[in-house]
């Protein structure tokens, strides 16, 4: 008898959870300007969800300190007794929350945050509330979780924030948790401590709900903008609030892979048994340089924070000159998401009609050779996601490019 080894005789079954789930587009983009960049064309990448900057200089010290003290074993499951003390200090010096060291986890990214939290706490039709636009990896963890998002829009003209209104409305008996990111990926919207005061009078009324909160661009925040996390407005909805943060975005620690969340006991250690079985503990030598992170000096955080709203303005205003599209102020984050409703209906000097937000990016990308993300994959139609995390020069060149490809519609 012969066994055949070649998969397509064999034939591959993906499991269910995983059907309506893809390779993220901001992804499938990012390879396919690559490989145009491969071929020698000149194109400029506006895609990333990453600081431009480095690691602080302080955090890689304490990085190679130990590794050569030898910190280089498995550490305690859902984080080090030093980094769960950090992260409690953090919270009580930066957020006015406290937490206990049990209240705290450590995860590989704060996806993995999420991850947890989800898979953790969602049986088979549990609903997540998401406003969009979104990080397109929200829905898909739910999903793969077993639960079901309930996605929400919320255009420009709101500020790209959830209202009250739209919570109220959204809550049935199978609402799980909302989930809340601000400052937000990928619109840059952020909830000041007003905007967030009617959405926690609704969460009081509904005890069945659970809030989340992403607070990782928390220090990407800009002048007239005041962060604050839910928890600190509103201390009664502490025990049922899972506040989630990480070293990735203000730090430039992206590769280091290390999140952090406050929440209830309960949470904590329910989700320290799906990371148990899933990674572990996350990497030794990460922790101890995300300990030098919230401990070490923090004065390169407005330095850098300047720097990204200097990009800010000249992306918006650049924009905003352009016939047919628009761009909102984001008030922190560094993306802008800008209608381009303005554009579409028109034809590309090569004939075609551009009738989406993807077939407008898609332009930009072969006629222009300037990679952007289309809204459609954050959930919210016409709009596009600019990433300014790049240098200001590289920045001019896209916007003429991106304002001579507009300029060639008819």
């Amino acid at each position: 008898m012969t066994i055949s080894t070649n998969i397509e005789e064999v034939g591959f079954k993906p499991a269910s959870r995983i059907a309506s789930v893809g390779v993220s587009k901001i992804l499938q983009i990012g390879a396919r300007a690559a490989a145009m960049k491969r071929e020698g064309l000149p194109v400029i990448i506006l895609g990333a969800g990453e600081p431009d900057f480095d690691t602080p200089e302080s955090v890689k010290d304490a990085a190679k300190a130990a590794i050569d003290a030898g910190d280089t074993k498995y550490t305690a499951l859902d984080g080090t007794p030093a980094l769960k003390n950090a992260v409690v200090a953090k919270f009580r010096r930066e957020n006015a929350i406290d937490y206990a060291t049990d209240e705290v986890t450590i995860a590989t990214g704060a996806k993995q945050i999420l991850f947890n939290a989800f898979m953790a706490t969602l049986d088979a039709g549990d609903e997540v509330i998401i406003p969009t636009p979104y990080w397109t990896s929200y829905s898909d963890i739910v999903e793969i979780c077993g639960g079901k998002s309930v996605l929400i829009p919320c255009e420009a003209a709101a500020g790209f924030r959830l209202q009250a209104e739209q919570l109220e409305k959204a809550i049935t008996p199978k609402t799980r948790w909302v989930l809340l990111n601000s400052p937000s990926n990928p619109s840059g919207a952020a909830y000041s401590a007003a905007d967030y005061r009617p959405l926690l009078d609704v969460l009081l009324r509904h005890p069945h709900v659970w809030l989340m909160v992403d607070d990782m661009y928390e220090h990407i925040a800009y002048e007239g903008f005041d962060f604050v996390t839910p928890v600190a407005i509103e201390p009664r909805l502490k025990a049922r609030t899972l506040t989630i943060n990480g070293v990735s975005k203000a730090y430039a620690m992206t590769g280091w892979r290390i999140g952090y969340a406050g929440g209830p006991k309960a949470l904590i250690k329910a989700m320290a048994v799906i990371q148990s079985q899933a990674t572990s503990c996350p990497s030794s030598v990460s922790q101890a340089a995300s300990v030098e992170a919230l401990n070490g000096p923090q004065g390169f955080l407005k330095e850098r924070q300047d720097s990204f709203r200097r990009r800010r303005d000249l992306v918006v205003e650049r924009l905003n000159r352009i016939d047919g599209l628009s761009c909102r102020v984001p008030e922190g984050a560094f993306y802008t998401f800008s209608g381009c409703a303005g554009v579409l209906g028109k034809t590309t000097p090569t004939g075609r009609k551009l009738e989406t937000d993807s077939d407008f990016t898609d332009y930009l990308l072969e006629e222009a050779h300037v990679a952007v993300v289309p809204g459609s994959a954050f959930g919210l139609s016409p709009y596009f996601r600019i990433s300014y995390a790049t240098s200001e020069a590289e920045l001019v060149e896209a916007l003429d490019r991106i304002a001579g490809a507009c300029a060639a519609l008819s």
